[in-house]
């Protein structure tokens, strides 16, 4: 078989693949893209853009059912109908992603190849009947649900963050596993539109990543929602039970038995079947490709951007690495990962906004730091809109005033962040913040009065 050359070959397209393909087209260069299954990744197919569609379903679901605290009144109860609910989250997706075939279909010197890609040598890959080589390749494999090997897992029908996109009936009882940020957000909108839910999380919070403040108000707000959680939980283990699951866990809790099992216990980079150990790439011990801070391999020709790279796991920071890379090839640019700060969100109602260190890393870094919170039910708009689950929490450090941190738990809390997030990259101190003047009334325009309020971090 004679292989097809090109300059570079980018396998998958995801957030990173399509974006770099147009920026070499534009540059003169040929280009491969490579795509096993459906182009967008998990952002537009299973992630983003469906969940935070079906978050809005519920939303309107959970609005509706409160429309008597704004002095709105409505005949009869409020219903879902949970088949057109998914048939609007899926032309949502669809949508992107013929969009998103279409902008690839016209760039010029760009082969789009469907099918699974593995490396034959480090500048020559397989593709079905097809072989390519290139001196360049870029790797934006993504990742997938992680699976324990828990007992009893594989005698049940499960669902993934994934599976759970196919589903076209409500759950009776929706048992969750793991309570984690995708976990969180399924438990809450599966509860609005009418499901029993259970949370079972081995830890003793909920979202253990984040301070104890923000874990303990989100389980605050679930199970104010009427969602069951059970922290601490181990030797979970899984039996059929008649038509349903039981989810058994902690010597002398009672299982939770529900209709559905939704795992959400992590993620894990697809790199298991690339053969890159006959390129040479190197990954670690949970299968991610090693990268230095310009998204570079351990073989020099190669680079890994997303998911499957453990430098972050969102759609943002894989479109950053395509910019990272980009700018480094085309533009000379000397980008680099080191430059990005962690920043991401909770989709919950009220959401999460957070960026920078939380309290918890603040603390083990020694230094001397200031702290500023506001509770929503002292925020007007908040207060205005009924939302007043929440608060605001900026951490700055005592001798430089560098902003170091911020959360927004809070109605437009994954908006609000950005106000932070931005002067924190162009490093400017809290006193930029604190003499802003922000628009009334919004969630926002609190963020300069906490910065005039900071206290010892005790």
């Amino acid at each position: 078989m004679t292989a097809k050359t090109f300059d570079t070959i980018i396998i998958g397209a995801g957030q990173a693949g399509p974006p770099l393909a147009g920026r070499l087209t534009a540059a003169g260069m040929s280009v491969a893209l490579i795509e096993r299954k459906l182009v967008g990744g998990t952002c537009v197919n299973t992630g983003c853009m469906p969940t935070k569609a079906m978050v809005a379903s519920a939303y309107a679901a959970h609005l509706a059912r409160r429309a008597a605290d704004y002095g709105v009144t409505l005949s009869g109860s409020v219903g879902v109908d949970y088949r057109a609910i998914k048939a609007r989250k899926d032309k949502v997706s669809n949508d992107a992603r013929g969009n998103l075939e279409s902008w690839i279909a016209g760039m010029d010197h760009c082969t789009l190849y469907r099918g699974h890609a593995r490396f034959v040598t480090a500048n020559t890959v397989r593709v079905g009947d097809d072989l390519l080589t290139a001196e360049k390749i870029f790797l934006n494999t993504g990742g997938r649900a992680s699976v324990p090997d828990l007992p009893g897992v594989n005698d049940i029908s499960y669902l993934t963050n994934s599976s759970m996109m196919d589903l076209d009936v409500l759950p009776r009882h929706l048992v969750v596993v793991g309570g984690s940020y995708v976990s969180l957000e399924f438990a809450q909108m599966f509860r609005r539109f009418g499901s029993e839910v259970t949370v079972i999380e081995k830890s003793p919070r909920l979202i253990a990543r984040e301070d104890e403040d923000v874990s303990a108000a989100i389980l605050s707000i679930l199970e104010n929602e009427g969602i069951t959680v059970h922290l601490g939980a181990d030797e979970i283990r899984f039996a059929k039970q008649g038509n349903e699951i039981a989810v058994t866990f902690t010597a002398g809790k009672a299982p939770a038995v529900g209709s559905h099992v939704l795992l959400a216990l992590g993620r894990t980079p697809n790199t298991d079947d690339l053969n890159l150990d006959k390129a040479g790439v190197e990954v670690d011990k949970r299968g991610f490709i090693v990268v230095d801070d310009q998204l570079r391999t351990s073989v020099p020709g190669i680079w890994a951007m997303g998911d499957c790279n453990g430098k972050g796991a969102f759609t943002h920071t894989s479109y950053n690495d395509y910019e990272i890379v980009a700018a480094n090839l085309l533009d000379n640019d000397p980008r680099k990962v080191s430059d990005r700060i962690e920043a991401y969100a909770l989709y919950t109602d009220p959401p999460l906004g957070r960026c920078g260190m939380t309290e918890t890393a603040v603390r083990k870094s020694g230094r001397r730091a200031l702290v500023g919170l506001r509770p929503m039910t002292r925020v007007g708009r908040a207060v205005e809109k009924g939302e007043t689950q929440g608060f605001m929490k900026i951490l700055v450090d005592a001798d430089t005033k560098e902003i170091l941190g911020c959360s927004v738990l809070g109605p437009g809390g994954d908006e609000a962040i950005h106000c932070v997030l931005d002067l924190m990259y162009a490093k400017a101190p809290v006193s930029t913040l604190a003499r802003a003047t922000h628009i009334h009334p919004n969630v926002s325009e609190l963020l300069p009065t906490i910065a005039q309020e900071l206290k010892p971090l005790a």
